[in-house]
C-alpha cells in the first residue's frame, strides 16, 4: 500500500511540506480531532447522541488542516497522493514523540 517505500520516507516527505510553524501547530490539533471524530462516528452507530460531536470534530479538524495549508501556501499532500491521508497520523505521532 505504501509502494514499497519505508514509512520514514513517507513521513519525511510529509514533514517537508509542513514547515510553517502555524501549519505544524494547526495540524497538531487538527489531525487528532479527525481521528477522534472517526472513532466517535463508529460509536455513534450505537449511541446516536455522539453523531453531532463526531461531525463537529471532523469538520473543525479539517478546517484547521486547510487553514494550516493557507499559511504554508501549498496544497495538502493528499491532493497528489491519497496515501498521505494515512501518513498524516503517523507524522503526528512522530511529532508528538519528537521525531518529526
Amino acid at each position: 500500500m505504501l509502494n514499497g517505500r519505508p514509512t520514514e520516507e513517507w513521513i519525511a516527505q510529509y514533514a517537508k511540506s509542513h514547515q510553517h510553524p502555524a501549519n505544524r501547530f494547526l495540524h497538531t490539533f487538527g489531525i487528532p480531532m479527525i481521528v477522534v471524530s472517526l472513532a466517535l462516528f463508529a460509536m455513534s452507530i450505537f449511541a446516536h447522541q455522539l453523531l453531532p460531536y463526531a461531525a463537529g470534530l471532523f469538520l473543525f479538524g479539517w478546517i484547521l488542516q486547510f487553514l494550516g495549508h493557507a499559511f504554508e501556501r501549498k496544497a495538502p499532500e493528499f491532493f497528489s497522493d491519497w496515501r498521505f491521508l494515512l501518513i498524516g497520523t503517523r507524522w503526528w505521532w512522530a511529532k508528538v514523540r519528537g521525531k518529526a
